[in-house]
């Protein structure tokens, strides 16, 4: 026998969920707001006592309308927050595990990768998939099998919003940890990400790499052309996430490849390219032609990175010696068409990095941009600058 207070608790459930399943889509948002707003922060238990032990009733109907119109954009924003309540109330297990077994993670996804529907709306489903991951192993293991870090990294790449793209990286951040199944997947879909064409979403990238590079262990060959392309970036804080993540880097196998890569960027290819075409055409107005401006702020980056390694380790100093880099960076110094990357060739070589390559006059910049000097790393001085090999004189 039921009291009749309990009676009266079953009755107002019932009668709730009669006015839900008999209302239009307007007075179900007039619902949501007012659930919305009443029970956020609610524990399991409070929103048990809320709907009479009968909460599921209405997070089963509430996730069955989010099935029928997500495609549409349908006060999802609203239907995405009521669900968060009870994903996010403590003790609550019952309702993650009831969202989950109606598909709600492939909903979640598919969310993102629909251009119809509103940037907001994206942030909410992120919202929602971090209390998914951070529920456990088996959760963020669920993620990953469904095409998840493709789904969320597209989105990462694709969203115009900082606050979002925030978001999104708190997400890869917690599929990267405690995930030894997956941590690979989530390790290779951030170094994809580095090539991408928003600044934000390379600098997030590039910090989430360095965590899940140190729990990964190993590093991906692939890695080292993704993050010297990086360097080409206009984006200040986007060059120096990569110059740190290359300095963390230079504790993996890949370091030989990656040092060998930043002083071949010392003396772009094309410029010499352009060179010789000119001569052999003997026209003086192809002689110089100039390098995309992204070439040029690689170089420069590449000699200030170069700069910063060699001041860490001498013996990454006498690494990258062996492979010529004096001769690279005084190339770069006779760039006279971007004066930071003479600046910060300069400052790599030790010298007046301040007044130097503005003193310089023509004659020394031609001599310095096709200087053959070669410096072995056996037989550099402690001072690193002699003796040299060179051919031709530079007097």
């Amino acid at each position: 026998m039921t009291s009749t207070k309990e009676q009266a608790a079953i009755s107002r459930l019932m009668g709730f969920l009669q006015e839900w399943d008999n209302a239009s889509k307007a007075a179900r948002s007039h619902m949501l707001d007012n659930f919305i707003k009443a029970n956020q922060g609610k524990t399991g238990p409070e929103l048990e006592l809320e709907f009479s032990q009968g909460a599921s009733l209405f997070l089963a109907r509430l996730t069955s309308w989010l099935r029928l119109t997500y495609m549409y954009g349908i006060y999802l924003d609203q239907q995405l927050k009521s669900i968060g309540i009870f994903l996010s109330a403590a003790s609550s297990h019952r309702y993650l595990t009831e969202f989950l077994e109606i598909g709600g993670v492939l909903t979640l996804l598919e969310i993102l990768g629909l251009n119809q529907l509103k940037e907001e709306d994206k942030r909410e489903s992120i919202k929602l998939l971090q209390l998914i991951a951070n529920a456990g192993r088996k959760y963020k293991e669920l993620i990953c099998e469904s095409y998840g870090v493709r789904s969320i990294a597209e989105f990462l790449a694709n969203s115009k919003s900082e606050e979002t793209q925030e978001q999104v990286q708190i997400l890869l951040d917690s599929l990267g940890h405690g995930n030894p199944r997956y941590q690979n997947q989530v390790y290779k879909g951030l170094i994809a990400l580095l090539p991408c064409t928003s600044p934000k979403a390379q600098q997030l990238s590039l910090q989430t790499l360095r965590t899940v590079q140190a729990i990964v262990g190993s590093a991906h060959p692939s890695i080292v052309d993704a993050v010297l392309g990086v360097l080409s970036s206009m984006h200040l804080e986007v060059q120096y996430e990569a110059i740190q993540l290359i300095k963390d880097l230079m504790a993996y196998d890949v370091r030989p490849a990656l040092l060998k890569g930043l002083v071949e960027l010392l003396k772009p290819p094309g410029k010499e390219t352009a060179k010789v075409k000119g001569k052999a055409l003997e026209d003086p107005v192809t002689l110089h032609l100039p390098e995309p401006l992204s070439v040029y702020i690689q170089q420069a980056a590449a000699a200030k990175t170069i700069g910063i390694l060699a001041q860490d380790s001498t013996k990454l100093a006498e690494e990258m010696i062996q492979l010529r880099v004096v001769h690279g960076l005084m190339c770069a110094m006779g760039n006279q068409d971007h004066t930071t990357c003479q600046r910060q060739a300069s400052i790599s070589l030790e010298r007046d990095a301040k007044t130097l390559y503005m003193k310089m006059d023509a004659v020394q910049v031609d001599i310095l941009a096709s200087n053959k000097v070669n410096i072995p790393g056996s037989l550099a001085s402690p001072e690193g600058m002699l003796p040299m090999e060179e051919e031709g004189s530079t007097e």
